[in-house]
């Protein structure tokens, strides 16, 4: 790919995520995103290589906005796992098709930036204590954002407990 830096590919980035988070992940073809952007689809070429690199850089952006989200959530917090939560469920539900698109797939770890996915994960390291129950508990999140992102839970008042249920099973145990 062109410099990820550079402003025209950090444009065409911004059309893709804009028409992703509008209008979900079959709107992101590389004609729809030149069209956005006033061009031809083969202009696109000169910077982005194809839909799979642009789907790395939309990532990478998601990666490196939810890191920022995390940290800002536990930082200085007296109860860092459940401020993790609420950051992790507030990012999914404000960019359901971009979560998607970050988390529905294998991670292109050797595309994304050194650390990038290291950073991500240090807040909920940081919350649980442990690796172990540090993917413990990402699984038991991803998992129940995902029912909640398909309307998988019935609107019974029980989700809210199992929210707090699993978030009390999961926290460090203590010293």
């Amino acid at each position: 790919m062109a410099d990820p830096a550079s402003p025209r590919v950090r444009e065409i980035v911004a059309v893709a995520r804009d028409l992703l988070e509008r209008e979900g992940p079959e709107a992101l073809t590389m004609r729809r995103i030149a069209a956005a952007l006033g061009i031809r689809a083969p202009s696109l070429y000169k910077h982005v290589p194809g839909k799979p690199a642009l789907e790395v850089a939309l990532t990478v952006a998601g990666f490196e906005e939810a890191a920022a989200a995390f940290e800002a959530a536990t930082a200085g917090s007296d109860d860092p796992l459940p401020a993790f939560v609420a950051a992790y469920r507030a990012f999914a539900r404000a960019h359901p098709h971009l979560y998607r698109l970050m988390t529905d797939r294998p991670l292109p770890r050797a595309d994304l930036p050194a650390g990038l996915e290291a950073r991500t994960a240090a807040p909920l390291l940081r919350a649980t204590g442990s690796p172990e129950r540090a993917r413990a508990a990402f699984g038991f999140v991803h998992g129940m954002v995902l029912l909640e992102l398909t309307g998988r839970f019935p609107d019974d008042g029980l989700t809210g407990r199992a929210w707090a249920a699993g978030i009390a099973a999961l926290r460090p145990a203590p010293r």
